[in-house]
């Protein structure tokens, strides 16, 4: 069987196809031949830096061309790349850092202030790589990324070490259950649960080796060109990036680094993008919005899947969307940065999949806590639960890696914390994450549920459902709600709204109206903050 390194992957594609295209961001263009040698330039200067075997590189960037050339030249250095969240404080981006051991940091200009105020905190950090964007100079203590990736190097690059399938990629995750954790994967693992060179949504099936990989790259014409509007810095933007890349084609971000719809689409009509990656509602919503009112400003005719993950993406939302793209798959993946293929839902005209109503991936089960399978139409919740090519666990955190990497029926499996119910046709009802579980009256309310059935109300643009503590019930909900324009819905319409398809013990008991959600660029809601908030405009202690 192929074992599979991704550097080695991506320097046969510039061989094969140097002149096709590999990156696009507004009017900046590279092929795969400046890719690679791009990449080749920045891996030998890590080796210069004096970093060793899978030495750790953090790329603390927005989207641009150079995270994704950071996190390949890592791989031909035989490095772990490692994601920052570019949303971080200084005790945050030093925690991470500290935690990853991190002897190289690709950082965008913006943040030197923030960085040159922490950085004597780190002194295992080697050398400091400062990517221009026209906010501040290249500081003394680092050195100019551009100057770098500019030299001329031969041949390919290794280190002394060479490279390996075991060779790590650390992904950070979210924090929002506790702090962030770097998730190892192995390269080869990683790539095959990733389609091993293969996409279903465009029939083009895994590669079982590596000349049957190269040998169909550049075989059919134009390359596929995908745009990651989410930001690659999560699992969803590297992982779908990633697929492309495998497929030799091309990755488009988008110029701003704020979420700007009409240049969303305009980029996609632009660059004839055929694949389009978001996070759910956070972008889906804006997208209709705009389209609705909008509808022939756009030709999109090139779209052929739009693609989520990580975040519930309703119904409705889909069926609008279809109705302005009819050609259009939509994809509405589940996993995790732990978890990769749990589940999914495909979309097309006429047919809009149920909101969180999913087929179970290959390699997945739905288990009890003691470790029973649910029955399909028992009625009975699990935790759904993949094996076979999985993570080997968090970095530096044997005690999480237990808590998450669990053995059931003699195998190991990833178990992230979703729950599930097992309908009789097997396909699966999404619940939502036990972590933020609100129990009223001994009954168990996952927030994600209410959430889906406020958001279903014409007043409401987004929702957040918490717990507030009740003397009688433990906790009761609380609907924190962004209304839509000109509206304003009241607790009295909201939970007859809810009632009329949920049980009346997940109806909220409480309103609170808010500017905005404030989802994170992944899609991902702060509950902490949000029940914060909540807790001080209802006068309630915690």
């Amino acid at each position: 069987m192929t074992e599979w390194n991704f550097a080695d992957v991506y320097e046969a594609i510039a061989a094969k196809t140097p002149d096709a295209p590999c990156q696009i961001q507004g009017d900046r263009r590279f092929t795969w031949r400046q890719f690679d040698q791009r990449t080749a330039a920045l891996a030998a200067d890590f080796i210069e830096a004096g970093l060793t075997k899978q030495s750790k590189v953090a790329a603390y960037l927005y989207n641009c061309p150079e995270y994704l050339e950071t996190y390949i030249a890592a791989f031909k250095g035989g490095f772990a790349p490692v994601n920052t969240n570019y949303r971080y404080g200084p005790e945050e981006v030093t925690y991470l850092f500290d935690n990853a051991e991190a002897e190289a940091v690709v950082f965008h200009a913006t943040f030197v202030p923030l960085v040159d105020e922490v950085r004597s905190r780190l002194p295992k950090v080697r050398r400091w790589y400062c990517v221009a964007d026209g906010s501040h100079d290249v500081p003394s203590w680092a050195v100019d990324y551009d100057e770098v990736v500019g030299r001329s190097v031969s041949g390919p690059v290794h280190g002394p070490w060479g490279r390996s399938p075991d060779d790590l990629l650390l992904l950070y995750t979210g924090g929002t259950t506790g702090m962030p954790k770097g998730v190892m994967w192995r390269q080869d693992d990683l790539f095959n649960v990733l389609g091993a060179g293969g996409q279903a949504l465009i029939g083009v099936p895994p590669a079982t080796t590596f000349d049957e990989l190269i040998g169909r790259i550049g075989v059919s014409a134009p390359p596929l060109v995908t745009l990651s509007a989410c930001p690659l810095m999560h699992g969803t933007g590297q992982f779908s990036s990633l697929i492309t890349m495998n497929l030799g084609g091309c990755i488009a971000t988008l110029p701003s680094r704020s979420f700007d719809v009409d240049e969303l689409l305009g980029e996609v009509q632009r660059n004839k993008v055929q694949t389009l990656v978001i996070v759910g509602q956070a972008f889906a919503g804006p997208i209709l919005e705009h389209l609705d009112t909008h509808p022939s400003a756009y030709d999109l005719s090139s779209l052929l899947v739009m693609s989520s993950s990580g975040v519930m993406w309703s119904q409705e939302n889909k069926q609008g969307l279809l109705r302005h793209i009819p050609q259009v798959i939509l994809f509405d993946s589940f996993g995790s940065s732990e978890a990769v293929g749990l589940g999914g839902s495909v979309s097309a005209a006429g047919a809009a999949s149920e909101t969180a109503k999913f087929q179970l991936g290959p390699a997945c089960v739905v288990f009890t806590e003691d470790g029973r399978r649910v029955e399909p139409g028992s009625g009975e919740r699990g935790l759904v639960a993949v094996g076979g090519f999985i993570p080997l666990g968090y970095y530096r955190d044997e005690a999480k890696t237990a808590q998450t990497f669990r053995t059931f029926e003699g195998r190991r499996w990833s178990v992230p914390g979703d729950w599930a119910e097992v309908l009789a046709d097997g396909t699966i009802n999404l619940l939502g994450r036990g972590s933020v579980c609100i129990n009223t009256g001994g009954e168990k309310v996952f927030p994600e549920e209410v959430e889906e059935a406020l958001k279903r109300h014409p007043s409401v643009r987004d929702a957040v459902a918490v717990g507030i503590p009740d003397q009688r019930f433990g906790e009761t909900i609380c609907a924190v709600v962004e209304a839509a324009p000109g509206a304003a819905p009241s607790l009295d319409e909201l939970n007859a709204h809810v009632k009329s398809s949920l049980a009346a013990y997940k109806a909220p008991r409480h309103l609170v109206l808010v500017d905005t959600i404030g989802r994170a660029p992944n899609g991902k809601v702060d509950y902490k903050r949000l029940k914060g908030v909540a807790f001080d405009r209802l006068g309630v202690s915690s």
